[in-house]
């Protein structure tokens, strides 16, 4: 059986991502290059992923003409109702979504690499309020996870994974966009990928982004300024960070690898 076969409700969560668009592409490949009616792609932004992230995602649906619903975390009183529905024109650019999940309520709480709400608020709950929505109560979930990512395919038991069935590695999905129309104009270093900088990522890599645009901190420290707070007690503050970028001081270790997340690739 295909395993990139379609036959019952599924939500398949796109994080923007190379991994997860290849695997958009092999399922619509699978389905005679359209997606098939019990299917929902979902995009869910946080409003800190790189400009490239989302015209990406954008690029993925012009060209294989195929809807992504892309939403966003909104608070509410009412769990059913914390998503919104955006678009490309209107996506959240500046961390709006992501400084509603701290601020949800009017008290401030920060992520961090123990208790990831920032998950759980902007990716997960926006798309299962969305689903259940459009009445739909019971759904498959496609998340786009390698046969090479073991470690992370364990941890999405109760997730369908259909590339690591279908043993595709990370060299297989570069030979792909190696050869198509269009691509992620991100370099392939895993640096860019998701929210820019996510506390789970090393701080080394952190720190190099930083230097390469510095006011990719500004909204990181006001966060932590504002909550009283950091996203990571044994890590310095972003605050801090920026000040040892200016100062050109390289004091992180480079082999730190970085935590896996299900927000994706």
């Amino acid at each position: 059986m295909n395993p990139f076969q379609i036959n019952e409700p599924t939500c398949i969560s796109f994080s923007g991502g190379r991994t997860s668009a290849y695997m958009l592409w092999r399922i619509l490949e699978a389905n005679n290059g359209k997606l098939p009616d019990e299917a929902i792609v979902c995009f869910a932004n946080t409003g800190k992923e790189d400009e490239a992230t989302l015209k990406f995602v954008h690029d993925c649906s012009v060209n294989w003409n195929v809807p992504i619903v892309w939403l966003e975390y909104k608070w509410s009183e009412k769990p059913i109702d914390r998503f919104k529905v955006v678009t490309f024109e209107t996506a959240s650019r500046n961390g709006e979504p992501f400084a509603e999940s701290i601020w949800q309520n009017g008290k401030p709480y920060l992520p961090n690499s123990v208790q990831r709400i920032c998950t759980v608020n902007t990716k997960i709950k926006p798309i299962n309020a969305y689903m259940q929505s459009i009445n739909i109560d019971e759904w498959e979930t496609a998340v786009g996870i390698r046969a090479d990512e073991q470690y992370r395919a364990a941890k999405m038991k109760d997730k369908w994974t259909p590339l690591v069935y279908a043993g595709i590695t990370k060299q297989d999905v570069l030979d792909f966009w190696g050869t198509n129309s269009f691509d992620l104009e991100l370099p392939n270093n895993g640096f860019y990928s998701n929210c820019d900088l996510c506390f789970m990522k090393p701080l080394a890599q952190i720190s190099s982004m930083i230097q390469e645009k510095p006011t990719r901190a500004i909204w990181w420290a006001q966060q932590e300024e504002l909550a009283k707070g950091r996203f990571s007690k044994d890590r310095p503050t972003y605050a801090s960070m920026m000040q040892f970028t200016q100062d050109q001081t390289d004091m992180f270790d480079k082999n730190e690898e970085a935590i896996a997340c299900f927000c994706g690739d």
